[in-house]
Order: structure tokens, then C-alpha cells, then sequence
């Protein structure tokens, strides 16, 4: 159970019935009260290898962004909902990209005029609009925090619709029991054992990732799986490989049944460079100049032969272990 260091928290969140249990539930943690949940100097003047140490605070605040970006993946629209940022600190983390060293877990407590929007877009609309409310958190994770997994999961189940997110965690217990109407889709991410250990830091085991896979179809939820983010490291063929051929003997049968696969591939940046130098001095270097290539500002990927090397494996591989099964995507 994560116990923040220290909270930094709005004013205003008292006026919500969250934000009053929060300030309950940590009334012994020291906080400090702040203007903006998006602009605290002190932590932004904090060194790099300070990284870490930032992500034992708690920020709780009021969102105010509530723009809906269109998806054409596994959603409609990306949506900004209950939390951004992560108390685990993988190596590659994108959100790094957008908030520096500030990718600590912000919760938002005005959760009902969230949810009330998308309730509203969803009914309005002639066809089911599926809403993707993880890009910018782990509502697993968070929902260990706040439950609001299990709140959004009660108040959204008689609306048209579907919800979907992704997770690197096993605490799914308190979703099973839900009457959730089949209108939840969990999509769990998972990478060889020893990426996980050495580059997911603060993440659940692979053998409880696929634990909770099984728990979660066994309670009807739809279900997919994110490799992601693949990393091509020197063993990358076997690694893989490995992680694939795990699934196929630990995933259940009604897991098996009509599971779908989404693959990302790594992105890295200048950002992620620095901070990990600094924060994770001992941890691998997953920038290889010799295979990734600039794309944007700072920014990194693989090599185009590289990446079609990958597709071409993971293609082949998920189609001997897993004939029947979709592949959504392989970028």
C-alpha cells in the first residue's frame, strides 16, 4: 500500500467529497498547500536524481482540462480522467516525455463532472464510442488509492458505451465481483520477466499480470494484451519469444478464447536519457544509437528495417501460439 512522503494539494479539492476523503485518509502525512497542481516550482527545480524520491509524493487537485482527443486504435477518444503520472518508474515512460521529472501521481477529485461528460457524449451518439480513460495513468494502481476504479466502473455500467484502459498491475480483486455489463475493456501490459526487472521499476510480476488476466475473463471483463513496450535489446528474439510461449501455457482457455493483442514499440527520448542517467545510474542504457533514429525534437525510435524486423516475428510468432487471436495493432 503506497504511503505518500508528503501531499501537495489544492484548496479547493475540500469542496469535494473525494478530496474530503483523501485529506482523511492521509491526515497524518505532512502536506503543503499549493495554487496549481500543474506548476509547483519547488519540484520542478529539483536535480535528476532526485527522480525517484519525487514519486513518494501525492499531488491532489482539481482537473481542468477536459478536451477529447480522437483515437482510431482501441478507442474513440482519448480521455483526461481521474489521475496523470505513476508512483512505479519504468525506464520509457512517455509521461516523462510530458512532465519531466514532475510524472509523479496527480489525482483529480472532481471525478463526477468527468465522467459526466463522457456519460453525456456517449449517450448523444448513434453508434457505441469506445473511451480510452488510462493514457496518462495506471487506474489500477490509483484505484488502490481512491477506488475510483470501482466507482467509474458502478456509476458508468447503465450507459451506452464502453471504458477501456491499460495496467502493469495485478490488484484487480476488487473489480472482480462488479457488475460491469460487459462495458469494461482491461488491456494489461506485459514484457519478458527480466525487462520487467530491470526496467520496470515498481511494476507487478509478470506471473501476477497473467494471474489477473485470468481473473478478470473468469469475471467476464473483455481482454486484451499490450506488448508494450517492446524493447530490442541483444536477446530481444528469445526474450520474446519466451514471454509469448508463457502466455500460451499460463493464460487460461477462456482467456485464450477471443483475447487480442496490441504491439507497441519503444520510443525513447533526450529526457528519458537524463533523468535515468542520474535517477537509475546502475540500470541499462535502452538508448542504442546503433538501431534508433531521431523522430521529432529529442525524441527516439527504431530503425524502419529494424521495426519491420520486429513485426515480421511478432506476426509469425503470435499466429503459431495464438492462431485464432486478433492482432489490433503493431506499431
Amino acid at each position: 500500500m503506497f504511503k505518500p512522503k508528503s501531499i501537495y494539494y489544492e484548496k479547493n479539492i475540500e469542496n469535494y467529497q473525494l478530496g474530503k476523503e483523501l485529506l482523511e485518509k492521509y491526515k497524518e502525512v505532512p502536506k503543503i498547500e499549493i495554487e496549481n497542481h500543474n506548476a509547483i516550482e519547488e519540484m520542478r527545480k529539483k536535480q535528476n536524481k532526485e527522480f525517484a524520491d519525487m514519486k513518494r509524493n501525492l499531488i491532489i487537485g482539481i482537473r481542468k482540462t477536459h478536451k477529447f482527443v480522437e483515437n482510431h486504435k482501441i478507442s474513440d477518444f482519448l480521455v483526461p480522467y481521474t489521475s496523470s503520472g505513476c508512483i512505479a518508474a519504468c525506464m520509457y515512460c512517455y509521461l516523462v516525455c510530458n512532465y519531466n521529472k514532475c510524472a509523479y501521481l496527480r489525482l483529480f477529485v472532481n471525478r463526477e463532472e468527468m465522467l459526466e461528460k463522457i456519460i453525456k457524449v456517449s449517450n448523444k451518439s448513434d453508434k457505441i464510442l469506445t473511451f480510452e480513460i488510462g493514457s496518462n495513468s495506471d487506474l489500477v494502481l490509483e484505484n488502490t488509492i481512491t477506488n475510483n476504479l470501482i466507482w467509474t466502473i458502478e456509476n458508468f455500467k447503465d450507459n451506452k458505451g464502453m471504458l477501456t484502459f491499460p495496467t502493469k498491475f495485478d490488484m484487480v480483486d476488487d473489480l472482480l465481483p462488479l457488475d460491469h455489463q460487459g462495458k469494461i475493456i482491461v488491456r494489461m501490459s506485459v514484457n519478458p520477466e527480466e525487462i520487467i526487472n530491470k526496467v520496470e521499476f515498481g511494476t507487478s510480476r509478470l506471473r501476477g499480470r497473467i494471474e489477473a488476466i485470468n481473473k478478470l475473463k473468469e469475471a467476464g471483463y473483455k481482454v486484451g494484451i499490450l506488448i508494450a513496450p517492446v524493447i530490442f535489446v541483444d536477446n530481444w528474439r528469445e526474450l520474446y519469444l519466451e514471454l509469448i510461449q508463457r502466455l500460451s501455457e499460463d493464460l487460461s482457455e477462456k482467456a485464450k478464447k477471443d483475447i487480442f493483442f496490441e504491439v507497441i514499440f519503444m520510443t525513447y527520448s533526450y529526457v528519458h536519457t537524463k533523468i535515468n542517467e542520474e535517477a537509475f545510474p546502475n540500470a541499462i542504457n535502452l538508448y542504442n544509437k546503433e538501431i534508433m533514429t531521431g523522430r521529432g525534437r529529442g525524441k527516439y525510435w527504431y530503425k524502419e528495417e529494424i521495426r519491420k524486423e520486429g513485426e515480421k516475428f511478432f506476426r509469425e510468432q503470435l499466429k503459431i501460439y495464438f492462431p485464432n487471436n486478433k492482432i489490433i495493432y503493431i506499431v
